[in-house]
């Protein structure tokens, strides 16, 4: 299943709207029930408007009534590892999950959520 979210990841990148960066990303999500769900970023003039593509996956997903997710892959031309705001995001809507970063090459780099967000900070923090 990997290969299968590496290739959709890598696909929704060329669907990127990066009129202003040119930093195309693309994302893909896979659910428990095996759905998989793609995302790429979409760029605005209103630079706070922005959407990157880890988001626009998840909430492609979660709008369909998905909740429960295994494994996320972000596909860049250099491998890089998601913003600030989207590793928070992810802690809130998938915990600690597997994430793969492959660059334009294929290669891939695995890692996970506590990883890229040590110390996160979500809901069970605010029922305490």
């Amino acid at each position: 299943m990997r290969s299968k979210l590496i290739e959709a990841a890598t696909n929704a990148r060329k669907n990127a709207y990066a009129i202003y960066s040119n930093f195309h990303v693309g994302a893909a999500v896979e659910t428990s029930s095996g759905k998989i769900f793609q995302g790429c970023n979409v760029e605005n003039a209103s630079y706070g408007l922005t959407i990157c593509a880890e988001r626009t996956a998840l909430v492609s997903a979660i709008a369909a009534g998905e909740n429960t997710f295994t494994h996320l892959v972000v596909a860049t031309e250099n491998g890089v590892s998601p913003c600030g705001a989207c590793r928070q995001v992810i802690w809130e809507l998938c915990g600690d999950i597997p994430i793969t970063l492959v660059d334009e090459t294929g290669a891939c780099q695995e890692t996970s959520a506590s990883k890229l967000l040590p110390h996160a900070f979500g809901q069970q923090d605010l029922d305490s």
